[in-house]
Formats: structure tokens, C-alpha cells, sequence
């Protein structure tokens, strides 16, 4: 579905002719440092004004205009938690495409290692990207919960109490468990070892069997999730509209902090 390249892969690769850098981060951070060649392509403009994923569509004249077609393979990288390579990773997964690649390590270390850094900005050359929709890969409001599926929220804790309210009717999914898009990096990597990442799905009672639908707010953070299980070949679809689309929907809510709790946070 998709794999994990090296640092040195990709700095092997910046010049190559099948190969295309892309940058998911915001303009600001692009420009503040990216490999040779790299062209920003951020995930923000991957959604409208209500904060909607684009239609297919659209998202193919987005990602071509970067200059992604069939005979250029996409690699992406990031800073941070990778949540941003994560998401583009996932919106590529779920246009068709099967040669992902993913920078196993942080853009921190990068630099760190004294690799070569660019500032100014690459202009593409558009090209025609063609979508092929893989719609076992996304759930949408509807499709949430399905039979038979374990519903995994990948949000903070408290996000997922109901302590912290986001969208004004704090908690989460009816039925979903909890387990944080933070558990899913180690240090200076998109994502822990498939050991480890197999451990914290079974402490969960995620089989490898199952089917999980993996969510967050907006589906960023869920998208290292949708990645790890990925990696691990499990069968896992992302709810990009996630709980800011679910809360709107007037749907109910579970929450684990009680009235009485409410108040005396409210008040403190």
C-alpha cells in the first residue's frame, strides 16, 4: 500500500526523474527549510471552507498542479509528529495510488545530520494526476459505526473524557476506545516500530482480523493511525470528517465526566 524510504533514499533521490519530493506542511514552514526540489503541497487547502474533504476531483487537479502524475513516484516528509505526511499519505492511498513513500524520519534530523537544506520555493510543472477512488480506505458520517468494525478515537484523553471541549458538545463517538495518535511515534520517527505498534493495538483489543475506523478531530492525527495499521496489514478506512463533523451532526455522545465534575472544572 504504501513503504517507508530512508533519509538517505531520499537524498539519493531528489534529482531522479520518477521520483517527486512533496512537502505537506504550511507555505511558512516550507519556505523556513526543504530538501532539494521538494515541492509544498499543504494539507490544508486539501479541504473547503466548512472544513471538508475536497471531492476527488478536485483533489486530482490539487495534487496535479504539484506536479504528480503516473510516472513520478511521491515521497513525502515532515516535521514534528508527521501527522501532515500522514494525512497526504492517506488522501494519495485513497485516490489509488500504490507507490507511496514516506520518510521514515523527521525532517528535525534532517537537518540534524547535516544534510543539505533549500529556502527558496520550487515551481512546478502541473501535470494530470489521475484519481481512481479506493472507498474502502475512507469512512464517511454515514458509514460510522459499521457492523462488525472497531471504532478507535486518536484523540488527547482528554479530548476523548469530554474534559476538553472542542466542538461544544465534549466526548466521543458512542462505542469508540481510546488510543492516542501520540503513542504511535518514537523519538526522531514518523512511527514506533511494527513491534510496538502491534503491542499497543492488542492492549486494545484490536485483532489483526479487524476492521478499525480510526478518527480525531479532522482526521489528521488519525491519519498516523490509519498508517500504522497499514503497516501492520490490517484492514483500517479513516473517518476523515471525524468527531468536529460527528458533534455537528447532532448524533449522540458519550462522555466520562460527570455533571457534577463539569461544574467543579468550570469552576476551578
Amino acid at each position: 500500500m504504501f513503504q517507508f524510504v530512508s533519509a538517505e533514499w531520499v537524498e539519493k533521490h531528489l534529482d531522479a526523474p520518477d521520483v517527486l519530493v512533496l512537502d505537506p506542511r504550511s507555505p511558512v514552514r516550507y519556505m523556513a527549510g526543504h530538501p532539494k526540489n521538494a515541492v509544498n503541497l499543504p494539507v490544508t487547502k486539501a479541504r473547503d471552507a466548512q472544513g471538508k474533504l475536497l471531492p476527488q476531483e478536485e483533489l486530482g487537479r490539487w495534487i496535479g498542479a504539484a506536479g504528480l502524475d503516473e510516472r513520478r513516484k511521491p515521497v513525502i516528509y515532515d516535521n514534528a509528529d508527521g501527522r501532515n505526511a500522514a494525512f497526504l499519505a492517506w488522501i494519495l492511498l485513497y485516490l489509488g495510488r500504490t507507490d507511496v513513500c514516506v520518510m521514515e524520519t523527521l525532517w528535525e534530523q534532517w537537518v540534524a545530520s547535516g544534510r543539505e537544506v533549500f529556502y527558496k520555493p520550487v515551481r512546478p510543472t502541473p501535470r494530470e494526476f489521475y484519481a481512481r477512488e479506493r472507498a474502502e480506505l475512507r469512512s464517511k458520517l454515514e458509514d460510522v459505526p459499521a457492523p462488525g468494525s472497531k471504532l478507535v478515537d486518536m484523540r488527547a484523553v482528554e479530548e476523548y473524557s469530554g474534559e476538553l471541549d472542542t466542538e461544544g458538545r465534549p466526548g466521543h463517538i458512542p462505542g469508540a476506545m481510546h488510543l492516542s495518535w501520540q503513542e504511535f511515534g518514537a523519538p526522531g520517527h514518523v512511527l514506533a516500530p511494527k513491534e510496538k505498534l502491534a503491542e499497543l493495538f492488542a492492549a486494545r483489543g484490536v485483532g489483526a482480523s479487524d476492521h478499525v475506523i480510526a478518527y480525531c478531530r479532522t482526521g489528521v492525527r488519525a491519519a498516523l493511525g490509519f498508517l500504522a495499521l497499514a503497516q501492520l496489514g490490517r484492514k483500517v478506512s479513516l473517518y476523515d470528517g471525524s468527531y468536529a463533523e460527528w458533534a455537528k451532526s447532532g448524533l449522540p455522545v458519550e462522555s466520562l465526566i460527570t455533571t457534577e465534575q463539569k461544574g467543579e472544572s468550570t469552576h476551578a
